[in-house]
């Protein structure tokens, strides 16, 4: 059974406030009031909307690995990223950004496949879905947070056998490859 939108929505915001903020990311506490009064709270997460890049070459894709903290341990993942404070642009140009700042490659074509909802549960941050081609190599230009990032070509053979053992278990990344394997 089909489940449709309908004009109003079934939670109501009856309060907002600031409970944290960062120069990376808000958390806000709403009060909210469902259908039949009942009354709760509800933390968001507020983070930029970013850019995940599916860098292909020949039979298979360029992958970072780094430190993430929140989990205690280097992940594999694409490169992905926001546009820092202060500063905008469109998604393509943050994608080609983001290549060249986490591997150094350049793209000379850089293709939309979706925007996927990052973790709906949590948080209102989309993101949009590249594959970057005609890849040319130049020198990462990585941030302070990314001093430890490495960057390796992986085939698509050892890409499976990453995805199989979990070694790749990102998210974000998981749903690009998902994306991309649906249009191939």
């Amino acid at each position: 059974m089909p489940v449709t939108d309908s004009a109003e929505p079934p939670v109501r915001r009856v309060s907002s406030r600031i409970a944290y903020r960062n120069p990376w990311l808000t958390v806000r506490e709403d009060g909210i009031e469902y259908p039949d009064g009942t009354t709760s709270i509800y933390g968001i997460v507020e983070k930029p909307d970013f850019a995940l890049v599916l860098p292909r070459g020949d039979c298979g894709f360029w992958l970072v690995n780094q430190f993430r903290y929140p989990v205690g341990r280097r992940m594999w993942e694409f490169p992905q990223g926001s546009w820092g404070e202060g500063s905008t642009g469109s998604q393509v140009a943050l994608a080609h950004a983001e290549l060249e700042e986490e591997t150094g490659l350049r793209a000379s074509a850089m293709h939309h496949l979706g925007r996927v909802v990052h973790a709906q549960g949590i948080s209102a941050t989309e993101f949009d879905v590249f594959v970057a081609e005609g890849l040319s190599q130049g020198t990462p230009r990585r941030e302070s947070t990314e001093q430890d990032m490495v960057h390796r070509f992986v085939t698509d053979d050892e890409l499976d056998a990453m995805l199989r053992s979990g070694e790749v278990n990102d998210a974000p990344s998981l749903a690009a490859l998902s994306l991309y394997r649906l249009r191939r």
